[in-house]
């Protein structure tokens, strides 16, 4: 499927999609809350006995299974639908609206399951029966809610509340064709941190059944798949987060691959093995190969769009395994620390080779002066937030001090300032390229490549503006697929391509480089684009232009704004972002630390102190 750019809607999405978007979601939203107040009426059925096959099935209580199992699903179905939606834009571009994409469907449906799994676990919980303890959160004297289910229709609500803030962020500013979009954060941001929800959910089920000393255990199988799925469901969602580097097309600094490996490996596996116990890291591991092997299968030779690397993630998983054996992680502080230490150390060297047999663009020994660095301070630092996250989760949590909360606030404050410190990425002024582009020979019916297909010989100026480059390459994208061929040196300062690559039709072509802190290009082929509008930029025989900023051609759709409103708007997102990083920070410290009994209203039923235990720190 080829888009005509000049029908591709460059600022927001169309009236009459806003109008049928806002009538679908405004009746499933009305359904929604017929069923929730019908169950909670006692009129309606239909969750009542969901929840009691749900509970019969898993061993949890049924206000915890069902939402638990809707969530699930519904992030599987939303995380197909963005791999999905990356493989389209990187092949042909933008969209006319959300209604116009396929892959917007899968989306659409499931954050609004996440969101409606969350809603469905505060309505489920009946009068004085069968009731989560004492983290759940009172809506009245007779109805309590499990937080976790709160946490999950809090994820489920940013994430949703992104896409109209997507297209209102599109009239503003115009297209932005990146992941990292502050709109496109939000749902994936939103969906990831699900995964924490659901991890309270089930926490709060095994901690009731506990309280009720019924004969209502886990079932074997169903106990290992919950907490295998789980942990690895939350490495998958922060694996999303590396995504332009999985197809080749990043557009921020090199240097945060490195680092959100090690980021997603210190997060996700050092939480999973405090809070899920012997080999979970490695089974965390095989759940997210298994999921991610699938995605790429699908998007890939199915659908016949561009196919996403993925990350190993094995090495580090043993690593973790071999720090638990070391230091047990009911010492979380020193079992964090020792996990970052392999992490960052026999991890990233493990990363840093699988990227040569399997990504695009491979992590070079010119980015090894800053990436090690950087990527070791990421892992020791995700590694103790990891260690925190994992203590809160236990049903029995380890005693908190002030050593374990100050490590944590070190390891945030370490995350934060690398990110920072990483994002800007200037052009060098003064810089070139004088390019000559020479016919190319295609294979008889090869019409991948349109009516036009060149090699190229390209000369920088200075002749050493490519030294010690992070990579140069040849890009050409948005055209019906993604090429991307790294220049071969043939003399100081002079490259060449390796294979014809296209200049004409909707295809956009490019010399991108990666320098120090710079990521740069130089314009080959640029269509004509009457939406944005924008004129052509001819490939011809032989011409000389200047680096630019690498988003001034890659996102050549945005509109430049004032300051004010730029910072207005960053700061609106971002704050909107901070209060559900809050939020759940609050509900984990609420969950390993829960408030004492309120005092209960006359005839109301006594509820048992809880006394759990956890064996999975074994």
């Amino acid at each position: 499927m080829i888009l005509a750019a000049d029908t591709n809607g460059a600022a927001g999405s169309p009236a009459s999609q806003i109008i049928i978007a806002t009538g679908a979601a405004t009746i499933l939203t009305l359904l929604l809350l017929w069923l929730g107040l019908g169950h909670r009426s006692g009129k309606v059925k239909w969750l009542e006995r969901a929840a009691a096959l749900s509970e019969a099935r898993s061993g949890l209580p049924g206000w915890a299974a069902l939402p638990t199992f809707l969530a699930t699903v519904s992030l599987l179905v939303a995380v197909f639908g963005m791999y999905w939606d990356i493989s389209l834009h990187v092949d042909v571009g933008r969209d006319p609206g959300p209604l116009a994409n396929p892959a917007h469907y899968f989306i659409l449906f499931g954050l609004f399951g996440i969101f409606s799994a969350g809603y469905v676990g505060i309505m489920l919980p009946s009068r004085g029966r069968d009731v989560p303890g004492p983290t759940g959160l009172h809506f009245t004297p007779r109805w309590r809610a499990p937080l976790g289910a709160v946490l999950i229709t809090a994820c489920g609500a940013f994430a949703l509340i992104g896409f109209p803030l997507d297209d209102v962020w599109h009239r503003i500013f115009g297209q932005d064709v990146t992941l990292w979009g502050p709109t496109h954060l939000m749902l994936i941001g939103g969906a990831s941190m699900t995964l924490i929800g659901i991890a309270v959910l089930v926490a709060e089920g095994l901690r009731a059944n506990m309280r009720a000393s019924v004969d209502r255990e886990e079932h074997g199988w169903i106990k290992v798949a919950r907490r295998v799925a789980l942990s690895g469901g939350l490495l998958l969602g922060l694996s999303t987060f590396q995504a332009e580097f999985d197809f080749g097309i990043q557009q921020f600094r090199f240097v945060f691959q490195p680092e959100l490996i090690m980021i997603a490996t210190g997060v996700g596996l050092v939480s999973t093995r405090v809070w899920a116990g012997r080999y979970s890291a490695i089974g965390a591991v095989a759940f997210f190969l298994a999921v991610r092997g699938l995605l790429a299968l699908l998007v890939g030779p199915v659908l016949g769009q561009t196919t996403p690397a993925t990350p190993l993630y094995v090495v580090e998983a043993l690593c973790v395994e071999a720090a638990a054996l070391l230091v047990k992680p009911t010492r979380p502080v020193p079992f964090g620390l020792l996990s970052g230490v392999l992490i960052g150390t026999i991890g990233l060297a493990s990363e840093w080779g699988w990227t040569h047999l399997v990504y695009t663009i491979p992590m070079p020994s010119t980015l090894a002066s800053i990436g090690i660095p950087y990527g070791f301070l990421a892992a020791v630092s995700a590694s103790l937030v990891g260690a925190w996250i994992g203590t809160r989760l236990l049903t029995e949590p380890v005693p908190h001090t002030r050593q374990l909360r100050g490590a944590a606030v070190i390891g945030a404050a370490g995350v934060a300032i690398l990110v920072a410190i990483s994002l800007p990425k200037p052009p060098i002024p003064g810089e070139s390229a004088t390019v000559q582009l020479t016919p190319a020979t295609i294979a008889k019916g090869d019409t991948g490549y349109g009516a036009r297909a060149v090699q190229a010989r390209v000369t920088l100026h200075p002749s050493t503006a490519g030294d010690d480059a992070q990579w140069l390459t040849m890009t050409s994208w948005q055209g019906g697929g993604l090429i991307v061929d790294h220049l071969r040196k043939v003399g100081e300062g002079i490259y060449v391509t390796n294979q014809p690559f296209p200049v004409s039709g909707h295809w956009k072509s490019m010399v991108r480089l990666e320098v120090g802190r710079s990521l740069m290009v130089v314009p080959v082929f640029l269509p004509l684009d009457t939406a944005i509008p924008a004129a052509e930029v001819p490939a011809l025989p032989s011409f000389t232009r200047g680096f630019v900023a690498d988003h001034k051609v890659l996102q050549r759709e945005q509109k430049g704004k004032p300051a004010s409103i730029t910072t207005t708007a960053y700061a609106v997102i971002g704050g909107i972002a901070l209060a559900l990083i809050a939020f759940l920070v609050w509900g984990l410290h609420r969950l390993s630390d829960p408030p004492p009994p309120r005092r209960r209203p006359t005839g109301a039923p006594a509820q048992a102190s809880a006394g759990p235990s956890d064996p999975a720190t074994a």
